[in-house]
């Protein structure tokens, strides 16, 4: 018998775009911890044969720094999403035009660092608009990864702008960095945005089924701080719950899960970035050998793939990959 699909996920944000977010002086010079993190998440992720999606920031793409990383995650056969080029997770406020841009810019720096252009897009700080899948849809993209059905998202933005020291004005950009209340009553069941000029499927990041709470790795890293056992259960019950409601669920990573005090210090207004990185490896190893046990886990395009012909959907017309990528300029 088949086991039911889980996808799984890396939002590959890098130093520079956490910075940046939280206001802080010198990520213009784009510091980076690529070379030290990749590694490690492929190394985790071969060790159990899982390929997984990578969501990755066209800024990194364009530069020839982060060429071999990025090169790396291609190699090992892992998918290649698009995460935006500036990562600002103020994407909703963009215009039309800024939107296109900010897309092909992404696009193309990416195409040329990897090999892949995308066929799949995450906003960043679950970032999105009607103009933004417009254009997905547009672009031929075959589905969205934005929506974070949480009621939550007001008090982790709040916890994040009280260790922060932004402006006024980049208060009022991040205003609705992490989603709004009401988007706790969003399904956690993929589906279609309709209206749209080609068909483009919304798969959710999972929370936990009926209350909503965040069940992504940072979470349960966050509840290892004080137990292990204690984040093993929550994940264990979601999980059990996802299979109760019939949800498939979808599992977003970020690469502070795998970087600890003695990796990075720079960001220790993270939660739990007070851990040394062998308790969150071991922390991170325990929830992807409790997801593989009971989901076959597969990449958010393999994933798109089945949603869309259990739907009955047309198939996208998605941008091809790219065999011999042209330099991009950063």
């Amino acid at each position: 018998m088949n086991r039911p699909l889980a996808s799984l996920s890396l939002d590959l944000d890098n130093k520079w775009s956490y910075m940046k977010t939280h206001g802080d002086e010198g990520w213009e010079t784009f510091p980076s911890y690529l070379d030290v993190v990749v590694p490690r998440v492929l190394e985790l992720l071969d060790r159990r044969g899982l390929k997984i999606t990578f969501f990755v920031v066209g800024q990194d793409a364009a530069l020839e720094r982060n060429r071999a990383a990025l090169q790396s995650i291609a190699d090992a056969g892992h998918e290649i999403g698009n995460h935006s080029f500036h990562h600002e997770p103020w994407l909703h406020l963009y215009t039309t035009d800024q939107i296109a841009e900010e897309l092909s810019r992404a696009e193309e720096a990416i195409a040329a660092a990897t090999g892949r252009r995308p066929t799949g897009f995450r906003g960043p700080g679950f970032s999105f608009s009607p103009e933004l899948l417009s254009q997905l849809a547009r672009r031929g993209y075959d589905y969205d990864a934005s929506t974070f059905p949480t009621f939550l998202g007001p008090v982790a933005r709040l916890y994040y702008f009280f260790t922060s020291s932004l402006s006024r004005e980049e208060l009022a950009d991040r205003k609705q960095l992490f989603g709004k209340f009401s988007e706790g009553f969003r399904s956690l069941r993929p589906y279609l945005w309709k209206n749209l000029e080609r068909p483009l499927i919304e798969i959710p990041v999972t929370t936990m089924p009926l209350a909503k709470v965040p069940i992504h790795l940072s979470y349960l890293l966050y509840l290892g701080q004080y137990s292990s056992a204690v984040a093993a259960a929550y994940f264990r019950l979601a999980l059990i719950l996802c299979k109760v409601t019939r949800i498939e669920p979808s599992i977003l990573l970020h690469p502070l899960d795998f970087l600890g005090c003695d990796d990075e210090r720079d960001l220790s207004f993270f939660p739990a970035m007070g851990m040394p990185a062998a308790k969150k490896l071991a922390i991170a190893e325990r929830a992807l050998d409790q997801l593989t046990a009971s989901y076959e886990v597969v990449t958010m395009s393999q994933h798109a793939a089945a949603i869309r012909q259990r739907l009955g959907a047309p198939t996208a017309v998605s941008p091809a990959n790219v065999s011999a990528p042209q330099p991009v300029q950063a």
